[in-house]
């Protein structure tokens, strides 16, 4: 995820243009509920059923890039210039992230690995409205991860830089504490020197980091 969520640099690419009228959903299969029971408890336990999620949303964009989303990764780029559709599609493999903006609140919904593809068919109903590609993102378990997509809470302002103290605090003023120490990396302290023995932050997993002169560090300050 990118350490400012409203300037996303390389190697985020933006898709596009989006639709107007369908922004943005997010659907799921599964997680039907199964009743354990015994003679004696007849609703002993309840078991879920594996749960996945699609998120959906149409492009209305129609350049290369946003063709092979559509029609599978492997679609050719053929000599005239058109892009061929492929007989055995694939989907494209790639972190997905979307970020909604409203006033000065903003978050977003992150996939470190997802397959993206079409969704629904395509369809030229009238000429009044603009045709789309229909998008859906199978969000997938990323290396270790138990999650396969996250939320950013509304109104998340990423910390740029943390001041020392008992606990410190964030920078700007309402910043959002940063996940784990590794969130930490991008974070500018102050002072830059070593802090005073028993300063700290406290970072969103409720550890405690501090800034040794050269670099951030679990625990508080000694």
């Amino acid at each position: 995820m990118p350490g400012d969520l409203l300037v996303p640099t390389s190697p985020w690419q933006n898709v596009g243009h989006t639709s107007l009228e369908d922004v943005f959903g997010i659907t799921s299969e599964g997680g039907e509920a199964t009743t354990i029971g015994t003679l004696q408890n007849k609703s002993l336990r309840t078991k879920y059923s594996a749960r996945t999620e699609s998120i959906t949303f149409t492009l209305n964009q129609f350049d290369t890039a946003a063709l092979r989303l559509y029609f599978g990764a492997n679609a050719p780029l053929l000599p005239d210039g058109s892009i061929g559709v492929p007989a055995d599609p694939q989907p494209t493999q790639a972190a997905f992230m979307a970020i909604f903006i409203d006033g000065e609140s903003h978050f977003a919904v992150y996939a470190p690995k997802a397959e993206i593809y079409r969704a629904d068919d395509m369809a030229i109903g009238d000429t009044e409205s603009l045709a789309g590609l229909p998008l859906g993102v199978k969000p997938m378990v990323y290396g270790a991860n138990s999650w396969t997509y996250a939320v950013t809470p509304l109104g998340g302002t990423v910390a740029t830089g943390a001041s020392a103290g008992t606990p410190g605090s964030f920078i700007p003023t309402g910043a959002v504490a940063p996940a784990d120490l590794a969130a930490l990396a991008s974070v500018i302290a102050t002072p830059t020197a070593k802090w005073a023995t028993g300063q700290y932050v406290s970072l969103g997993d409720s550890s405690k980091a501090f800034w040794d002169g050269s670099k951030w560090v679990a625990g508080s300050a000694a």
